[in-house]
């Protein structure tokens, strides 16, 4: 099959290499311009579900100063979308599906259809106030496109088949259902909860329909599994480009897989059923199991401000991530009448986001012999880290101290300044994606990672850590394998890192961090971006707002015995000879940490043995 034309790619890319066109991308579900009663503007929700309980309950205020609610609104995100339309005319269509459903869904997403124009296939802008993020009503007006008997809205069926262009086989890349009808749904049954109301029933302010959908993952699969839909899996394993005009393929687990953070939680322990963390994620439960048990965890408090009854399990509208400085991009960028915005709220979410990162994950530090193993163990339902993988990374870092508590040594150094990392001497714990080399030579460009997600069929590193239950067939099956591949031994959701410790080290300090945005990446946007000045704006607020500082996900500390005292026994005695030597004749015997056991390894230990520590 012939694969989409080509335009000659230049140095600055002025022309996209890969000519596609909107039917590249397209996926079935609700369309645009087909809903019967028009979408309403998250403000007019504002009127009755904020203004009365924000730090708690109301939806309104927590939801709009999450990255969801700004999700239309992020500089990092149209830096990225400048570049991936030079490397393919129309992609914005997949991107803005999720990142602006519902101006998606009203038609204002356009392109520049002028074969003749240097920013053919590229997106029209849109103005402030057409860049609503996920509003309110895209979600509570989705319709469950897996009907069940007896369990979905009874009107879900007629709204199935109405569809003209098929339910979607596969939740992913905004292949959502809407109803046409302003039936806004939600997990509660509102005329039982108003039965003993001074009203005496629901005074029908809108129409509703108890919808279990909105409690379930599955609707979360919607946009967080996303994938590059111009690409099909061949028998072989490998990606390649489709052709002028071709639909991807039905389903999404034969399209590239540039996010599966559903389908990560959907192969591990939390897709079973609630697994007890202690309420670790917050909410009443204690014990999660969907996407919305952490990110959207319980409280008890009222959903409307219109004298609604007080339940307990009300989902708040968190919605927080990993992302901890976009918001005050977003504050500094846009009007407060256009964002309704406040600095406090903005603090509070980015306060809530490094919490999840810090309860994500525990870090477990023990001396072996002549080095520490620093254990890493993921709580999350997902891949540590996960979503989007370009700029975003988590690290250890070392810092190896004499007696005085001094630095005499530190891996994984990061200069807040430049915001350097020194990556050789640590582990990073990342995805990185980019051209496979047939791709690389039908496109004329390198092969191999790059930040240029809408011409990647091929992942070249992913040793993010899975969730506990998971299996290697399993991820292999909803293309999540680590990179290598079996990486990770079936249900195993920790990772093990051992650092050889210098001489003179009394204890050691380590710290997992975790980066947004690094300054490869946002040096790529500012650079790369030869189109428009997106990339030069969102480099300067990555400066602005302090180069995106690393959040110290965990931190522990510990005293470093003797390197020669072999059996770690606090004793320095002749034993340590007989016992090192045992480990050295099974090959066990890596003293000096250069990665091979070797005679070198039987001289350096003596040395420390004779020594009596001394120095160390």
């Amino acid at each position: 099959m012939g694969g989409i034309a080509l335009a000659i790619v230049g140095v600055a890319m002025a022309v996209p290499p890969i000519q596609s066109v909107k039917q590249n991308f397209f996926v079935p579900g609700t369309q645009p311009n087909t809903l019967t009663d028009p979408l309403i503007e998250p403000t007019q929700c504002g009127f009755c579900h904020s203004n009365y309980d924000q730090r708690e309950a109301e939806p309104y205020y927590k939801w709009n100063h999450s990255m969801m609610g700004q999700a239309a609104r992020d500089p990092v995100f149209y830096a990225a979308l400048a570049i991936a339309e030079q490397d393919a005319s129309y992609v914005a269509e997949s991107c803005m599906r999720c990142h602006a459903p519902m101006t998606w869904l009203q038609n204002q997403v356009k392109f520049d259809n002028n074969t003749a124009s240097p920013t053919y296939g590229k997106l029209l802008p849109l103005t402030d106030d057409q860049k609503l993020g996920v509003a309110c009503h895209v979600c509570h007006r989705m319709v469950d496109p897996i009907y069940q008997p007896g369990v979905s809205p009874g009107v879900d069926m007629s709204v199935l088949s109405g569809l003209t262009t098929g339910v979607p086989p596969s939740a992913h890349n905004a292949a959502m259902v809407i109803d046409p009808l302003d039936r806004r749904r939600g997990p509660f049954d509102l005329a039982a909860d108003w039965a003993n109301q001074p009203t005496m029933g629901w005074p029908g302010y809108h129409q509703f329909l108890q919808s279990p959908f909105h409690l379930s993952s599955r609707m979360c699969a919607t946009c967080h599994d996303v994938s590059s839909g111009h690409f099909t899996k061949q028998g072989n394993g490998a990606y390649t480009l489709n052709a002028v005009g071709q639909s991807p393929a039905a389903s999404k687990y034969d399209q590239f897989p540039e996010q599966r953070t559903f389908s990560e939680w959907s192969q591990s322990m939390f897709a079973s059923g609630p697994v007890s963390l202690g309420g670790r994620f917050g909410g009443q439960a204690g014990s999660y199991s969907s996407c919305q048990d952490c990110h959207m965890p319980t409280t008890t408090g009222q959903a409307c401000a219109l004298e609604p009854p007080v339940r307990t399990g009300l989902p708040q509208h968190n919605f927080n991530g990993a992302n901890t400085w976009v918001l005050r991009s977003v504050y500094d960028l846009y009007q407060n009448t256009t964002t309704d915005l406040d600095p406090d709220g903005i603090e509070e979410s980015i306060g809530r986001a490094t919490t999840m990162l810090q309860q994500a994950s525990d870090v477990q530090v023990t001396q072996v012999h002549s080095g520490i193993n620093v254990r890493i163990v993921n709580y999350s339902g997902h891949k540590l880290p996960t979503g989007y993988n370009e700029g975003r990374r988590m690290w250890i870092n070392v810092k190896f101290k004499d007696s005085g508590g001094g630095v005499i040594a530190q891996r994984g150094a990061y200069d807040g300044a430049t915001a350097t990392l020194s990556q050789w001497d640590t582990k990073v714990y990342e995805a990185t994606i980019g051209p496979d080399a047939a791709l690389g030579a039908q496109l004329g460009v390198s092969a191999g990672p790059a930040f240029r997600l809408a011409i990647s069929n091929l992942f070249y590193k992913d040793n993010r850590i899975p969730p506990m239950g998971f299996t290697n067939a399993g991820f292999a099956s909803v293309q999540a394998g680590s990179v290598p591949a079996n990486l990770y031994a079936d249900g195993q959701y920790w990772d093990d890192t051992v650092f050889a410790i210098p001489t003179g080290s009394r204890s050691a300090e380590v710290t997992v961090y975790y980066q947004t945005s690094s300054k490869e990446y946002m040096e790529f946007l500012r650079d790369g971006n030869t189109t428009t000045t997106q990339g030069q704006t969102a480099y300067d607020q990555w400066v602005m707002w302090g180069r995106s500082e690393p959040v110290a996900m965990d931190n522990a500390t510990i005293p470093l015995i003797c390197r020669c005292d072999w059996n770690a026994n606090t004793h320095l005695e002749v034993q340590d000879i007989f016992d090192f030597l045992g480990d050295w004749f099974a090959l066990h015997g890596d003293f000096n940490g250069d990665g091979v056991t070797t005679v070198q390894d039987i001289f350096d230990f003596l040395t420390c043995w004779f020594a009596n520590c001394a120095g160390y």
